[in-house]
């Protein structure tokens, strides 16, 4: 229970420091008294601005959150003889991106690098163990599309490279684990079209694993649980932001949906409700079907 309570103080202080940053951007207590009026070498100005407005290009890619509370139809499986997991937990969810370049081509188009961090955490049980941390980077390019023509309102075109892995050992040969193996990752592909109505966004996705690579040894038939398209929906109205995911696999009929719902608080933090039904909402447990409502709260759309 202690970690519980840490986890909503970090939460309670995290929304705190956003609700205190005004109009003009707050400046870093550690550097407040440093006075650069008088430097005469204007390169040297210009980067001790930059150092000191603190930018150094990371913004927000995926909904970044901390949900203290999120309860799962039933008991989370433990592949470790000794622990047992309960069905409520806390989840969090760190995802940032960083522009590379841009107009390489001519197009308009712009490239990135991001990392998004996933962490599941069991602070209900004693000693308060992760059941899993997923580390997912990517590489992408964003080509722009200005469509007036096709009735579709195609908005933008975009191809990415990823990989997702809970970053556990080959277990298999292990007696202690009685021949499970921890170890799952994916390396993939994808491309995402995004179309816009009005305040509705929709985002259609085909992924597929690297053709002709053995990634998908820890898990082989992830697939069929993952699925190889997705749909998103989002769709704001006044302050108000729903989203709604399904994806699967055609042929073996296995997937997932998602819904979540944001309602801005105080500067930029928002309340977060999330509902997931599905397959592979970690990947430890991909090919078992889990129902879980967790709410929380946001830092990023």
């Amino acid at each position: 229970m202690i970690r519980f309570y840490l986890l909503l103080l970090l939460s309670a202080s995290l929304f705190a420091e956003t609700a205190a940053v005004c109009e003009v951007k707050k400046v870093d207590e550690t550097k407040s008294q440093i006075n650069i009026e008088n430097v005469q070498n204007d390169r040297s100005k210009e980067n001790m601005q930059h150092w000191l407005d603190g930018d150094f290009g990371l913004k927000p890619y995926r909904s970044n959150y901390i949900l203290p509370f999120g309860i799962a139809n039933s008991r989370y499986i433990s592949h470790k003889p000794t622990v047992t997991y309960d069905n409520k937990e806390a989840e969090l969810q760190v995802s940032l991106k960083l522009k590379i370049a841009d107009d390489l081509f001519g197009l308009h188009e712009k490239y990135y690098v991001s990392y998004t961090h996933r962490a599941f955490w069991q602070i209900y049980i004693n000693s308060s163990p992760f059941r899993e941390s997923i580390y997912n980077p990517e590489g992408f390019v964003v080509f722009p599309i200005s469509d007036k023509t096709s009735g579709l309102n195609m908005r933008s075109l975009k191809f990415a490279i990823a990989h997702q892995s809970n970053g556990q050992p080959n277990t298999t040969n292990i007696p202690f684990f009685n021949g499970y193996n921890l170890s799952k990752s994916i390396n993939y592909l994808y491309t995402t079209l995004t179309l816009q109505h009005g305040t509705l966004l929709t985002d259609l996705t085909l992924m597929t694993p690297y053709l002709g690579s053995e990634d998908l040894t820890d898990n082989p038939d992830i697939m069929k649980y993952l699925g190889y398209t997705k749909a998103k929906f989002t769709y704001f109205y006044n302050e108000h932001m729903f989203t709604f995911m399904v994806r699967g696999n055609i042929s073996s009929l296995k997937g997932a949906v998602e819904a979540t719902y944001s309602y801005p608080l105080p500067h930029d933090t928002y309340l977060y409700v999330k509902f997931f039904n599905g397959y592979v909402e970690s990947l430890v447990d991909y090919n078992r079907e889990v129902t879980k409502f967790s709410i929380g709260f946001s830092f990023s759309r």
